[in-house]
């Protein structure tokens, strides 16, 4: 960011609109402002606080060791079972017949409820299955399925068995997920048949096989495939490594004795997504983990477990598809949905009929998401009755001012606070995020961290900045969830996370903040995707929230391109609001407005050299848009890697109008 820090990231955008807490939800909620202080005034005995929502077998001796920073050990001496946590003490406490999940395939008429007392068997059963296979404590498993019951069962399994799991997600190439399989040196992969996508059955086995054809030819054997039969389409089969699920685990016996883990043995490793060379191998360990994961749940949602329904969106191919399905609520004893397939099949208001028809009150979900119902029109979500939410929540983005007032005002009924979180496969659970009872909402704003997290905006020698300026967002103080190291690379972990404020100690997230004038934190996306134009450092985020701020935008994309003049000038991609399109005016005239209304909202220096207007912008199957391959289109070069794309169609088109 060089010597122009103070203009750096500037706060652009003025944000003028507030939503206070509703009065019922902050007489009642979980965590109050007091929260802050005790936090602030002992942090080591807030996080114990927490970790004692948790049953342990053995108590902690020392809170914290940071003495050979910054690897880091949290709850020293306890040990604990994560599948234990999520399962068999809700049913020892009686609510065995409470329902843990409600499962929605994506066939309409495809669907099961699942009790604690039914899954606590179903993870028993997988565990004694998993045994049988050889999988001990700490041998990797890969996990590579759909959105189907089976898959959380087999995460809780391979914790009961404290055997760590990678799981990969189910869109990825079988090149993908033989990095994964040779980074862990994983002994057996869990998987199935396949899975229904956009109303057709989608193939996974396949890859299986092939990606355990490439990581033996690289001198590591995957041992045992255990196979879900979900589809019923043919699948190659070896009888010497595949195992029918139906054949082994569900003639298992229910009964199985889990042991207590050390509260840093590992838990999980995660991949990071878009990774170039070496996979990332990010390691989460137990106890730290699963009490970051269910107090923020619980917090950040208001979790009311006797009467909640919650639903994240999220597939559990992410990070948040671990803490945020699996773990955090499991932990906390909640009632969940869990979907199979995408929000537009069968049906476009798929997501809105199963808020209804399951009362859901969390809802989970990505600013992606929410920007391709504001293109469709308020028209499909009006159809259903949605006054059963009373918390929602945006993941994975920063949030466009106008997408969260879209989705407050017309999901949330006006009524509805809206929780808008930042964190990171790194971080494992929520940084940054409003208390729904005890924050005014600023529609794009995290706002500030929550209690027992020290986060900070800084300038290039780690000085915090003042507001109104904007820098680098760090993380100043350990955390429970914090990843433990890059899976068999410790220099790599320094040199990535640490390496950049070495001096004050900080964790360097990767990405841009900026401070308002109130001091609350807007994050701005990776450090990456800031422009420098004409000597002025822009953020993309900035731009994309102008351009969706204006009624005939439901989606946009920016990026920087070079400029013989300027440096870099700013390249803009637009998806129009389906309405715009039915007005059926020419695009250069609509071009010519966006750039007057960017104009006008945030000065000359950020009109866009060029607007775009496009169907669908590049995304990954979690629903990221590719920036990336944007640039390459911008400035008119070969696209590179395009394998992970949800739609390889979009690419297409890009092409074809940059050309």
């Amino acid at each position: 960011m060089s010597d122009q820090t103070d203009e750096t990231l500037a706060n652009l955008l003025s944000e003028d609109r507030r939503f206070e807490p509703p009065a019922e939800l902050a007489a009642h909620a979980n965590l109050t402002a007091d929260a802050y202080a005790a936090a602030e005034k002992d942090r080591e005995g807030f996080w114990a606080e927490q970790a004692e929502r948790l049953t342990w077998a053995t108590k902690w001796d020392q809170v914290l060791d940071w003495s050979d920073a910054p690897f880091a050990k949290w709850f020293v001496g306890g040990t604990i079972n994560a599948a234990y946590n999520c399962v068999d003490r809700h049913v020892e406490a009686g609510r065995g017949d409470k329902v843990a999940i409600h499962w929605v395939g994506e066939p309409a008429d495809d669907k099961r409820s699942i009790t604690y007392a039914e899954l606590q068997d179903l993870v028993s059963q997988a565990a004694n299955a998993l045994t049988d296979l050889g999988v001990a404590t700490g041998d990797r498993v890969a996990i590579y399925m759909p959105m189907i019951p089976e898959a959380v069962v087999a995460m809780l399994a391979c914790a009961r068995l404290g055997a760590p799991h990678t799981v990969v997600f189910g869109g990825f190439s079988a090149d993908a997920l033989a990095s994964r399989l040779e980074d862990c040196q994983a002994k057996v992969v869990v998987t199935s048949d396949g899975g229904y996508r956009r109303g057709a059955p989608s193939a996974l086995k396949p890859a299986v096989d092939e990606a355990r054809t490439k990581t033996a030819s690289n001198g590591h054997r995957v041992e045992k495939v255990l196979v879900v039969r979900r589809t019923g389409q043919d699948v190659a089969w070896d009888d010497s490594v595949d195992v029918w699920w139906h054949e082994s685990v569900e003639k298992a016996s229910t009964q199985h004795t889990h042991e207590a883990f050390d509260s840093e043995h590992p838990l999980y490793v995660m991949y990071t997504s878009g990774t170039t060379g070496k996979p990332k191998g990010i390691l989460h360990t137990t106890g730290g983990y699963l009490t970051g994961s269910a107090y923020t749940h619980w917090a950040i949602f208001d979790l009311k477990p006797e009467t909640d329904v919650y639903w994240c969106t999220a597939d559990i191919g992410w990070v948040t598809g671990h803490s945020y399905i699996v773990y955090g609520p499991l932990a906390n004893g909640a009632t969940q949905v869990l979907y199979e397939g995408t929000p537009d099949s069968p049906e476009r208001g798929r997501w809105w009929q199963i808020i209804e028809e399951y009362g859901v009150t969390l809802f989970y979900t990505a600013p992606t998401a929410i920007r391709s119902f504001m293109k469709q029109g308020r028209e499909i979500p009006d159809a259903r009755d949605l006054s059963s939410l009373r918390v929602l929540g945006s993941v994975g983005e920063p949030i466009n001012p106008e997408a969260y007032v879209w989705y407050r005002h017309v999901i949330g009924g006006d009524e509805t606070p809206v929780v808008d979180t930042w964190w990171q496969t790194e971080t494992g659970s929520v940084m940054i995020s409003p208390l729904p009872g005890v924050t005014a909402g600023k529609p794009g704003s995290a706002m500030t961290p929550i209690p027992g997290v020290g986060a900070e905006v800084v300038d290039d020698e780690g000085r915090p900045v003042p507001n109104g300026s904007g820098g680098y967002l760090v993380l100043t103080q350990p955390w429970p969830s914090m990843l433990r190291t890059i899976w068999g690379d410790d220099e790599r972990f320094k040199d990535t996370y640490w390496s950049r404020f070495a001096k004050q100690g900080y964790y360097f997230a990767g990405d841009g903040a900026k401070k308002d004038a109130d001091g609350d934190i807007w994050v701005l996306g990776r450090v990456d995707d800031v422009m420098n134009v004409s000597g002025h450092r822009l953020s993309t985020t900035e731009i994309e929230s102008a351009l969706v701020s204006h009624p005939k935008v439901a989606e946009s994309a920016v990026v920087g391109a070079t400029d013989a003049d300027t440096g870099q000038a700013v390249c803009a991609f637009v998806i129009l609001r389906d309405s715009a399109i039915a007005e059926g005016e020419a695009d250069e005239e609509i071009v010519k407005e966006l750039r007057a209304h960017v104009r006008k909202e945030i000065g000359p220096i950020a009109t866009p050299r060029e607007i775009m207007i496009v169907p669908e912008l590049p995304k990954t199957r979690s629903g990221k848009i590719m920036r990336r391959l944007l640039r390459d289109v911008a400035e008119k070069r070969d696209l590179g890697d395009t394998s992970t794309l949800a739609d390889p169609a979009a690419i297409e088109f890009l092409k074809s109008v940059s050309s």
